[in-house]
């Protein structure tokens, strides 16, 4: 199955001809927490396909995080009601609800925070209903910690390992964010998040290869095609893998829920843009030592801007 946005529908992730580590997250003009795309089917049968077999890196939670959990389910089922109301509803009477995914024909019956009425903790229920990744974050002791989630998609990274971990702990593999204040800087921005002033940003990696799901975890898998990347094999092989994520404050608990919706564009596909093209190539050439370290890119680096610059040739761009 190729993971491959269409060019007219891809999150283009920058502004500038430079990237450096930063804030970027804007205030959002829809405020709907997830998105179902013309590859909700595939993704959804290949997303609870390692829910159920690779449970313990994909899905993790803390006992007292069941009331956030349940507010989790409320936000995202209304959501894709309100966005899509051909493809989902939801019928409450009290606190008895019904949820119909017409996607894929299934109905889920259900005691709004009764927990044994479903299946399954609220969040990893309603995770087999969308595309995006769940983190759930909650605040208390002035930090805010990763304390449940749903990661299908991660990249380069352990749900597993940072359960429990308080936000600059998490980040701080990240270089330069402690040195320059980032950490800081954006806890605090977060900490300031309001109920129902939702926000959001991109994030974005290469890759080689179309894998959604480069954990940490599987790392052998996938890492070992940095190294088989060429000029000449760089625009089918290598991709750009963007993160859309949002974040909503959850007005019951405080806590904080991050969606993360994954996207990939192979290389080929972005080239056919010119403009796109020349200024991610600019990006690519100026992109620091750490940056480049740190997001795996070094392996391969020359070779795709090779691959980029002949391309640019070819378009007269240059």
């Amino acid at each position: 199955m190729k993971w491959i946005n269409n060019l007219e529908s891809f999150p283009y992730p920058f502004k500038g001809s430079t990237y450096r580590y930063s804030n970027n997250s804007i205030p959002m003009k829809t405020p709907f927490c997830v998105e179902v795309t013309p590859d909700y089917k595939e993704e959804m049968h290949f997303k609870r396909t390692l829910l159920n077999h690779h449970a313990e890196r994909c899905y993790q939670s803390l006992p007292h995080t069941i009331t956030g959990q349940w507010e989790t389910v409320e936000l995202v089922i209304d959501h894709l009601a309100a966005q899509y109301p051909d493809q989902f509803s939801v019928e409450k009477n009290g606190s008895k609800w019904t949820f119909n995914n017409k996607i894929l024909e299934e109905k889920q019956e259900f005691t709004f925070g009764g927990e044994s009425t479903l299946p399954e903790e609220p969040l990893a229920f309603i995770s087999r209903h969308v595309q995006e990744d769940l983190i759930l974050m909650m605040q208390r002791d002035g930090d805010l910690y990763l304390d449940a989630g749903q990661l299908c998609f991660p990249a380069n990274w352990s749900l597993a390992f940072n359960l429990g971990m308080k936000f600059k702990s998490i980040h701080h593999p990240i270089p330069g964010f402690k040195e320059e204040g980032l950490d800081d800087r954006i806890l605090q921005f977060l900490m300031r998040l309001e109920a129902g002033n939702p926000w959001e940003r991109k994030n974005w990696s290469l890759m080689a290869g179309d894998r959604l799901d480069t954990s940490l975890e599987t790392f052998d898998q996938w890492g070992k095609l940095r190294k088989q990347v060429t000029k000449e094999n760089a625009g089918e092989l290598v991709h750009i893998r963007v993160e859309v994520q949002k974040l909503f404050r959850l007005p019951r608990t405080n806590g904080i829920l991050f969606t993360i919706h994954t996207h990939l564009l192979s290389l080929e596909k972005l080239a056919s843009n010119l403009e796109w093209l020349k200024q991610f190539y600019e990006i690519l050439s100026e992109l620091p030592p750490h940056i480049t370290e740190y997001k795996g890119i070094s392996l391969y680096k020359k070779a795709v801007l090779d691959y980029l610059e002949e391309q640019l040739e070819s378009g007269k761009v240059l």
